[in-house]
């Protein structure tokens, strides 16, 4: 058995592995979106390539919370620390998948021009990222009102993401040879719709850690 100053030590290192994390999922989304707007492939590879860093990262919270509950036998709210990081950090690698997903719409543009220039778009990843930012920050201050909060910012997200889909549907109606890149604008759309789902499902996660019990903020 460690010490209870040990294991206090190493939940505060997955709490900054898990922010860690969060950092990456930020500034991937950001760059994939930039490598979109430009039509950027080599930027657009690069960050592909570095996909593999969160996957290492989650893989040091599984292997850091597999640890302290071999040696430790948490009961209570010390094991819902560990399975909420578990859970977080399943939630930030597949924000950093869909990330990924927008940098491969970019190569799959390749050779052709932006249909429109991308403005709801942005603003969805912008508010995501917002919503990773403050759903981590529920998380670290066991913060429920900021957690509950990520429902509100949802629904700002799926009204942004319902506009983008009528615009290019008109757009797509109009110019039919449009259809391709439309598609994948559309998709893009999806991603980030989905990476907001995610941040929802943290604070959802910080709920639990909270008071046990699980909400659906995802309605």
């Amino acid at each position: 058995m460690i010490q209870r100053k040990d294991f206090d030590q190493s939940l505060e290192e997955l709490r900054q592995l898990l922010l860690k994390m969060g950092k990456h999922v930020e500034n991937t989304l950001s760059e994939s979106i930039s490598a979109l707007q430009n039509l950027d492939e080599p930027k657009a590879r690069a960050i592909i390539e570095k996909d593999i860093e969160l996957n290492e990262m989650e893989e040091e919270v599984m292997d850091l919370g597999e640890r302290l509950i071999v040696t430790q036998q948490p009961v209570a709210k010390d094991l819902r620390r560990i399975i909420v990081a578990f859970k977080i950090s399943s939630d930030l690698e597949r924000m950093g998948d869909l990330a990924i997903d927008i940098s491969k719409v970019t190569l799959r543009l390749k050779g052709e021009a932006l249909i429109k220039p991308l403005v709801d778009i942005p603003k969805m990843a912008e508010l995501a990222n917002e919503m990773v930012q403050e759903s981590l920050q529920s998380y670290l201050d066991e913060n429920t009102d900021l957690a509950y909060k990520m429902a509100k910012d949802d629904d700002e997200i799926d009204h942004l993401y319902s506009q983008i889909i009528r615009d290019l549907y008109t757009y797509m109606t109009a110019h039919p040879e449009s259809l391709h890149q439309a598609i994948h604008l559309t998709l893009v759309g999806r991603y980030i719709e989905r990476i907001a789902d995610h941040a929802t499902n943290i604070g959802e996660s910080t709920v639990y850690l909270v008071t046990g019990h699980r909400p659906d903020l995802n309605v």
